[in-house]
């Protein structure tokens, strides 16, 4: 495989996670910030739940004081389909080496499956932003696990009713 074909295989990660949870139970745990802050980084979010509307996430305590700014990752929502579909652009600001990429893309889908189970795929569109792939692949120590920690956490959290740092 040369370079250039490792490179353009490792520019969109796919994570896919099946939940005991209702679709709009999954909507609400990534859109709302009541629920955001209880899984994964435990950070608030904030959504202006239009195409074109922004979002933002905020650095908690903890991050604050790492030096971390208030708004960590900035963004804007691209498609949505409640609570179905979730396309949205997504900037890492908190550090300077993934602030100088360009944004790149995530998209949240939430399919019914059976049982009661729902199946969650995040795919991230990393085209032109290599640190930022290796952030959300877990891949930067100081950036904890990335995408497959908070999918985890999140799957514990609406199946337990508490998130791993919760316990």
């Amino acid at each position: 495989m040369t370079a250039t074909t490792a490179e353009k295989a490792a520019t969109t990660q796919i994570y896919r996670v099946f939940i005991r949870a209702t679709p709009q139970a999954i909507w609400d745990a990534i859109t709302r910030p009541e629920w955001a802050q209880r899984y994964g980084y435990c950070v608030p979010v904030e959504y202006d739940m239009r195409a074109g509307g922004k979002f933002r996430a905020l650095a908690n305590q903890g991050m604050k004081g790492h030096g971390a700014p208030d708004v960590i990752i900035v963004g804007e929502v691209i498609e949505l389909d409640p609570p179905r579909k979730l396309v949205q652009t997504w900037h890492p600001v908190w550090d300077p080496e993934g602030a100088a990429e360009p944004a790149t893309t995530v998209t949240f889908e939430i399919k019914q499956d059976q049982g009661g189970v729902c199946k969650l795929t995040v795919t991230h569109d990393l085209e032109g932003a290599p640190s930022t792939a290796r952030t959300v692949g877990g891949q930067n120590e100081q950036a904890g696990g990335g995408w497959a920690w908070v999918l985890s956490d999140l799957k514990t959290l609406l199946e337990s009713g508490k998130g791993l740092s919760e316990r």
